[in-house]
């Protein structure tokens, strides 16, 4: 049994539990699409069956941020960037825990980029969510690495002379072994793709379009949105790297063509985590590492592969 007793516990689980007893009023806008990331995701972990007590939410800086305050789990409030290096440290430490990284498109493709691509090149057992409303919300309107060519803003007023980032083009290159984009506009969908993300075994990554009715007034609402998997006008194999490397650059074309494509993209049910790779060459242990810590009779001494040093004085 597990010195975390509530990991692997059986239960019905409601998607009521996630929100706090004593519930915070949102700082979100009105009609900020946050709130369908929040539903979405509280829906998908009853769904999932994972209680609080086995859930971990990590968040980066930003509107996207605040979502472990309204989401009753443990939860850890990184800084601007770092979110997915406290989140694979606590997937390593505690392999039982359900953990959930989640940023916006300034934190994760911007200040975070370069965490994104190795943690996605590495795949580690994690969902990431980037809240991707193409702008710095939080901070009052600035242009994001999503931002649309041309778009005015606080500091590009004369319009953005740089090309958008294609964040599922980079995420399948990375590595990333689940791909999918959804919107807050399509909570059904959203809420499948979350539970298809969390029960996958490796780093899935979700760019989930959040309107921006505040910040980003030109911005499209991402309705209507087209499903790729429910259209007969698409038409690709998600196992497929190189059809679905296409159907994404076509995807991320459409967007800023005022079309909105949703859906999975890629899956590699195959390829082992990075946890799986690390205890297959014995770096790590079967047993959560976190585990130790609870044992007071644990031997540490045993563990270590080289003998302490003399203080320097």
């Amino acid at each position: 049994m597990s010195a975390f007793n509530a990991i692997g516990e059986d239960r019905e689980v409601d998607r009521d539990e996630f929100t706090p007893g004593i519930e915070p009023q949102p700082t979100w806008c009105p009609g900020c699409g946050d709130f369908g990331v929040l539903k979405a995701l509280k829906g998908a972990m009853a769904e999932v069956g994972r209680s609080p007590e086995e859930t971990l939410v990590c968040t980066g800086i930003g509107c996207s941020g605040k979502l472990n305050s309204y989401f009753d789990s443990y939860g850890f409030h990184t800084i601007h960037g770092r979110v997915l290096p406290v989140a694979r440290a606590a997937k390593l430490a505690n392999d039982g825990l359900e953990v959930v990284a989640a940023g916006g498109d300034g934190d994760g493709y911007g200040i975070g980029g370069n965490h994104f691509v190795h943690t996605a090149r590495e795949n580690h057992d994690m969902t990431y969510i980037v809240f991707n409303n193409e702008i710095f919300g939080l901070t009052k309107g600035q242009t994001s690495p999503t931002s649309p060519k041309g778009h005015k803003s606080k500091t590009q007023p004369g319009g953005s002379a740089k090309n958008p980032l294609r964040p599922l083009s980079l995420s399948l290159t990375a590595g990333s072994s689940y791909v999918a984009r959804t919107a807050a506009v399509n909570p059904n969908q959203a809420k499948e793709i979350l539970v298809e993300a969390m029960e996958h075994d490796g780093f899935a990554h979700i760019d989930f379009l959040t309107q921006c009715p505040t910040w980003n007034k030109d911005a499209r609402q991402y309705v209507p949105y087209i499903d790729v998997q429910e259209s007969d006008d698409y038409d690709f194999d998600v196992t497929d790297r190189r059809e679905a490397q296409e159907m994404m650059y076509e995807t991320e074309d459409a967007l800023n063509e005022d079309k909105v494509l949703t859906g999975r993209y890629f899956v590699d049910e195959d390829r082992p985590s990075y946890q799986e790779e690390k205890q297959a060459i014995g770096e790590m242990p079967d047993e959560p590492l976190a585990e130790r810590y609870m044992d007071d009779e644990y031997d540490w001494d045993a563990e270590r592969s080289y003998d302490l040093l003399d203080r320097h004085t």
